[in-house]
């Protein structure tokens, strides 16, 4: 059976994530806990390692980095090999397509993919959260932030796209997730900050707010 997923809104690593935090931290399988500093690659992860690091240590789980940035990194037969034994991924936030874009169809995401489904914690907040559905929202146009296009993304949670920072930002991309639509019967989910979409053995739930638009 697969394990915890978690889909969260956005801020991660600070005070008002404890609920689904805590969460995670006691769903962990066997083995390391990863976080992918993919979504940070052109802003540099170091920052959100050391905030992460702090924050699950506080929490009582030792979290380590798992370096895929690239797709040269997420071809690392060597970088599978560590994905396959772990027992918690935490996918950070940033850029949307960056991590669709570095993961998708590569060695470690197979391997992360196989982790899960035989227990691990597959996590992920804002634009990490976004790549668990079968599409991710990119930016359409500059500067017209919110008008948004599709992109495949991780197809996790299929036909859906996740609209994290749903309280601040991500409600003004329902008119363009709506129109653009590449498929019927896409299932919007809107994310507040520091709350969670969360699915394991007993089902979806919600910790905090969080809308679904059908």
């Amino acid at each position: 059976m697969a394990g915890l997923l978690a889909l969260v809104g956005g801020i991660e690593f600070e005070p008002g994530n404890e609920p689904q935090d805590r969460e995670m931290v006691a769903a962990a399988g066997a083995g390391p806990a990863y976080l992918l500093p993919t979504a940070q690659a052109r802003s540099g992860p170091a920052k959100a390692i050391a905030q992460a690091e702090r924050w699950f240590a506080r929490l009582g789980l030792q979290v380590e980095e798992l370096p895929v940035t690239t797709r040269a990194h997420a071809r690392s037969r060597e970088l599978a090999d560590k994905a396959a034994a772990a027992g918690f991924f935490y996918l950070v936030g940033g850029d949307p397509g960056r991590v669709a874009e570095v993961l998708r169809g590569s060695p470690v995401w197979e391997a992360m993919l196989a982790a899960w489904r035989g227990g691990a914690v597959l996590a992920g907040s804002s634009a990490g959260s976004m790549a668990l559905g079968q599409w991710t929202l990119v930016i359409d146009r500059w500067p017209h932030h919110d008008v948004r296009k599709y992109k495949d993304a991780l197809n996790v949670v299929p036909k859906s796209v996740v609209l994290p920072h749903f309280d601040t930002f991500g409600e003004r991309w329902i008119p363009s997730a709506t129109a653009a639509a590449p498929a019927p019967g896409v299932t919007l989910i809107g994310i507040n900050e520091r709350c969670a979409a969360i699915h394991d053995s007993r089902g979806w739930r919600a910790v905090g707010k969080v809308v679904v638009i059908r």
